[in-house]
């Protein structure tokens, strides 16, 4: 493992938790960042991580979650994006404030929270950022036209920022998680095992990647259960 410090932004007790652990337990030190970070307290002691206050669709916030690593020497070389949100409904009568929200905190944040971090990594000539993504990242449903806006334009970021950056040592790559993700609340039927995924298993591969040697860089991976259709 080439890399030390790992920032997750938008981090919440399902994904987030798991990527925490595997990345502490590969040898990172971790820093978790939300709107509520009180919400983390109790991962975040499991794993040793730090957590901070960042509201992502905040240009000010973001800059300042930054300059509180630096300060600290925990700038991250490792930054992964999770926040998403979402409203649906007919597309006649959505609502343009949520519909903004949704953009604001899907795609406009992660370019915010992505710049910070690559005006850090650039001098280094080393650093990861990996992005989550969802079936809506490739597939527009109907009803569901600002989730799909917002996943097509972080797919975008970051497919961009890997052509631009990959030859300068930033290893950018996207997850396009295709299917429910099972949790305490959202439990997979027990009839249907492994028919959703399971965070630990997504947690493993970001980890893969974050592994791979600099000859052979992911830029997309596609995850979804076995069963599901594609």
């Amino acid at each position: 493992m080439t890399y030390t410090s790992a920032l997750i932004v938008g981090a919440g007790s399902g994904l987030s938790a798991s990527l925490a652990a595997q990345f502490a337990k590969a040898g990172m030190r971790v820093g978790l960042a939300a709107r509520s970070p009180a919400k983390l307290a109790e991962f975040a002691a499991a794993v040793g991580a730090d957590t901070y206050r960042c509201d992502v669709a905040i240009a000010a916030e973001v800059e300042a979650l930054f300059a509180e690593l630096d300060a600290a020497g925990r700038t991250p070389d490792v930054v992964v994006y999770n926040p998403s949100y979402r409203t649906r409904g007919p597309f006649v009568e959505l609502d343009p404030v949520e519909v903004e929200k949704t953009l604001a905190i899907t795609a406009f944040g992660a370019f915010l929270v992505a710049q910070a971090a690559v005006k850090r990594m650039l001098p280094r000539g080393h650093g990861a950022i990996l992005f989550t993504g969802a079936s809506a990242s490739v597939k527009g449903y109907a009803q569901s036209a600002p989730f799909a806006m917002g996943k097509f334009a972080l797919r975008g970021l970051a497919q961009s920022m890997a052509r631009e950056l990959s030859p300068q040592g930033i290893h950018v790559a996207h997850f396009v998680i295709d299917g429910g993700i099972k949790s305490a609340r959202r439990p997979e039927p027990v009839d249907r095992p492994d028919s959703m995924l399971d965070p630990d298993a997504i947690a493993t591969s970001y980890l893969q990647v974050l592994q791979q040697p600099r000859s052979a860089w992911s830029q997309e991976i596609e995850l979804r259960p076995w069963v599901e259709k594609f």
